[in-house]
C-alpha cells in the first residue's frame, strides 16, 4: 500500500476515534436531568440528594483529573483513553442495577471514566494536530455537545414512549461506549508512544498553581461548567413547574444543546485564528446574561428565545474553555497538566452547580434564587474569560 494512503487512513481512523470518544463524554450525564422526577418517584430521593446524580460525576472529574496525565505517561495516552471508555461502559451498566447504592457507585465510575477523556483529548490534539488545534477542538466539541443533546432529548421517550423505564433508558448509553471501544482499539499500543519533550525541559507541575493565567483558564472552565450542569440537571424541572410537560421540557433542553452545535464548532476555529479571544468572551457572556435574565424576569414569555440564547452561550463557552487548554500551553505535556488542573479545580467548582440549584429550590420553593446565582456567576465568568483570552502561554513572562 502507498505509504501516503496508509498514513491518511491511520489519520482518519484517529480522528474518528477522537470523535467517538468525545461523543461519550456528556450523554450519560445529560440523560439524567429529564428523568430526575421518575428517579425521585422510584427511589424516594429528595431534590437535593437527586441533584447529586449530576453532581457526583463532577466530583469524580475533580478527583481523577490530576491523575490522568500521570497515568497516561506511564501506560500511554491511547491506552489510558481505551481504559477510560471501558470503565465508562461498566459504570453505565452498574448504574442501571436496581439498587440505590449501585445507582450512586455507577454514577461515580461514569465520572471517573469521563474525566480521562476530558483531560487527555486536549493534550492529544495539541500533540498530533498542533497546527489544527481550533479545527480539531471544534470537531470533538461538536460531537460531545451533539450527543449531550441526544441525552436530554431521548431519555423520556425511551423511558416512557418505549416503556423501557428510566434504568434501561440510561443503560442505552453503554452501547455507544462499546462502539467507541472497537473504533479506538487500533490506537492501543503495547508501550507509551507520547512524543513529549523530556521532563527536565518542562516546568514542574506545581508551577501551574502559581500561574495567574493557569488559574484564569481553570476558573473559566469551572464557571462555565457550573452553569451548564446546573441547567441540564434542573432546567427540565423548572420548565415542568411552569406548566410544560416532562417530554416537552426534555426536548426543549435538547434543543438548547442542539442550538449550541454551530457555536461549538465555529468558535474554536475563530479562536485559533486570533491571538486574543477577548471579543469572543465578551459576546458569549452577553448572550448568557440576556438568556438567564429573560428566563428569570420574562417567565414563559419568549421562552424559546431564552432557551436558544442559552444554547448559543453554552456552545461558545465549553468550546472556548477546551480551546484555551491547548492554546495557552507551550507543548502537549503542559497541555495535559493544564487540562488536569483546570478540570480538577474547575469541576470541583462546577459540582456546586446542580447541588446548589436544587438546594436553593428546596429552601425557597421557587427558582428565582437559583437563577440569580447563575446570573452572578456570569460576572465572574467574564473576568476569568478576559484573563484567559490573553495572547500568552503559561510560564511565559508577564
Amino acid at each position: 500500500m502507498n505509504p501516503n494512503v496508509y498514513s491518511k487512513k491511520v489519520g482518519l481512523l484517529l480522528i474518528l476515534g477522537i470523535v467517538f470518544i468525545a461523543a461519550n463524554l456528556r450523554g450519560a450525564i445529560t440523560g439524567v436531568g429529564p428523568l430526575i422526577g421518575a428517579i425521585r418517584a422510584d427511589t424516594g430521593l429528595s431534590n437535593t440528594i437527586a441533584g447529586l446524580l449530576t453532581t457526583l460525576p463532577l466530583l469524580a472529574f475533580a478527583a481523577l483529573s490530576p491523575l490522568a496525565p500521570k497515568i497516561a505517561r506511564r501506560i500511554g495516552t491511547e491506552n489510558t483513553l481505551f481504559a477510560g471508555i471501558a470503565l465508562l461502559a461498566a459504570g453505565i451498566i452498574l448504574r442501571s442495577v436496581p439498587s440505590v447504592a449501585a445507582l450512586f457507585v455507577g454514577t461515580a465510575l461514569i465520572g471517573f471514566a469521563i474525566a480521562i477523556g476530558n483531560v487527555l483529548l486536549p493534550s492529544l490534539i495539541k500533540r498530533d494536530f498542533q497546527h489544527r488545534v481550533g479545527l480539531m477542538t471544534g470537531l470533538y466539541t461538536l460531537a460531545m455537545c451533539a450527543f449531550a443533546s441526544l441525552g436530554s432529548g431521548l431519555s423520556v421517550p425511551l423511558s416512557e414512549g418505549l416503556e423501557l423505564g428510566w434504568r434501561l433508558s440510561l443503560m442505552c448509553w453503554a452501547l455507544l461506549a462499546i462502539v467507541a471501544l472497537f473504533i479506538w482499539y487500533p490506537q492501543v499500543r503495547p508501550l507509551p508512544t507520547d512524543a513529549t519533550e523530556p521532563s527536565r525541559s518542562t516546568p514542574r507541575d506545581t508551577r501551574l498553581f502559581k500561574s495567574a493565567l493557569a488559574w484564569q483558564v481553570t476558573l473559566f472552565m469551572g464557571l462555565q461548567s457550573f452553569a451548564f450542569f446546573a441547567a441540564v440537571a434542573w432546567l427540565p424541572e423548572l420548565l415542568h413547574s411552569r406548566g410544560i410537560s416532562e417530554t416537552t421540557a426534555g426536548w426543549m433542553v435538547s434543543l438548547m444543546q442542539l442550538v449550541s452545535l454551530p457555536a461549538t464548532f465555529f468558535v474554536p476555529v475563530l479562536a485559533g485564528r486570533r491571538k486574543s479571544q477577548r471579543g469572543l468572551v465578551t459576546a458569549m457572556v452577553t448572550v448568557f446574561f440576556i438568556g438567564y435574565g429573560g428566563l428569570l424576569w420574562a417567565g414563559n414569555s419568549l421562552l424559546m428565545l431564552w432557551i436558544l440564547l442559552l444554547g448559543l452561550g453554552q456552545g461558545a463557552s465549553i468550546s472556548l474553555a477546551l480551546t484555551f487548554l491547548a492554546l495557552r500551553a507551550p507543548n502537549a505535556r503542559v497541555a495535559a497538566d493544564l487540562s488536569g488542573m483546570a478540570q480538577s479545580v474547575g469541576y470541583l467548582l462546577a459540582a456546586c452547580g446542580p447541588f446548589l440549584f436544587g438546594f436553593l429550590h428546596d429552601l425557597t420553593h421557587a427558582w428565582t434564587a437559583s437563577l440569580l446565582v447563575l446570573l452572578l456567576s456570569n460576572v465572574a465568568l467574564l473576568g476569568a474569560g478576559l484573563g484567559a483570552a490573553r495572547d500568552q502561554k503559561v510560564f511565559d513572562s508577564p
